[in-house]
């Protein structure tokens, strides 16, 4: 029968070796024996018992676990807030009692008290403890992006940019949320479901929070669409007034602002001086 890796900074379950009268010991296999303190054991726990836990290491350095759920695990990106800043670098809340630390070469910026930063948990080779990093590119995998267009992804957003949004695509790669193309509220950290809408030559991948295609089109742009297939031309824009707006489709300039914007992006119509059109 294969061993199983038990690996530090993962959840993972274990079975109870001992009890003894501070928590009990678990079978952390190739890590030896990891203490589990009473505060953490569930109620009426006994030998053989499996116990899903999460393993990090202590102010001492050694390995314990914890039924506590933790932010982000080792190998994964996260939003961490930081919570306090020494001479040797950051400390974020990452859901346990003991703080993840920062190290000043680990930081992209320097990191302040009270700001939000996407980071990466890994374990330092040298001192063997999980720590964190917002040099982010290093923990990016090399391979080539290789999606279709209007491709469902995961997303977290990393940053602000000049034209939008950075944001790592599926834990691999980079995209890029254009400003003119997002219609609601975002912030950094956000975790959600986003859609392939351009792989450049460079590598480089523009995103859309909105579905792409036909099949992506909410009530008002499909109506607006149907009476454009009919029409091809609709003398209406941004700068109509609402009653002319309102008169037309039965719509608030809001929601007709946001529908033309929706079928511009996915270039479904050209917005045009005096009007809209069908492409």
């Amino acid at each position: 029968m294969e061993e199983i890796d038990i690996k530090l900074g993962k959840t993972q379950k274990l079975s109870i070796d001992h009890l003894v009268d501070f928590g009990c010991y678990l079978d952390g296999k190739n890590l030896g024996e990891i203490l589990l303190p009473i505060r953490y054991m569930p109620e009426n726990a006994t030998i053989g018992d499996l116990v899903e836990v999460f393993l990090y290491t202590d102010s001492e350095d050694r390995i314990i676990a914890t039924t506590e759920k933790p932010l982000i695990e080792v190998g994964d990106f996260a939003a961490l807030e930081v919570v306090a800043v020494n001479n040797y670098g950051a400390f974020c809340n990452w859901g346990l009692t003991k703080d993840l630390f920062v190290p000043f070469i680990e930081q992209q910026q320097k990191m302040e008290v009270g700001r939000i930063y996407v980071v990466f948990a890994y374990i330092d080779t040298e001192s063997q403890r999980i720590a964190g990093s917002t040099r982010l590119n290093q923990f990016m995998p090399i391979a080539p992006p290789n999606y279709k267009y209007g491709e469902e992804v995961n997303i977290i957003i990393t940053n602000k940019t000049p034209l939008g949004y950075k944001a790592i695509i599926n834990k691999q790669h980079w995209g890029l949320l254009y400003e003119n193309q997002i219609f609601e509220k975002i912030k950094i950290g956000d975790q959600r479901k986003a859609y392939i809408a351009k792989n450049r030559e460079d590598d480089k991948i523009d995103l859309s929070l909105t579905k792409l295609g036909f099949k992506s089109i909410d009530e008002v742009s499909d109506k607006i669409l149907k009476a454009l297939q009919q029409e091809e031309f609709i003398g209406l824009n941004d700068d109509s007034s609402a009653d002319e707006i309102r008169e037309t489709f039965g719509i608030s300039k809001k929601a007709f602002k946001k529908a033309i914007g929706v079928l511009y992006k996915q270039q479904l119509i050209d917005i045009e001086e005096h009007g809209i059109r069908l492409l």
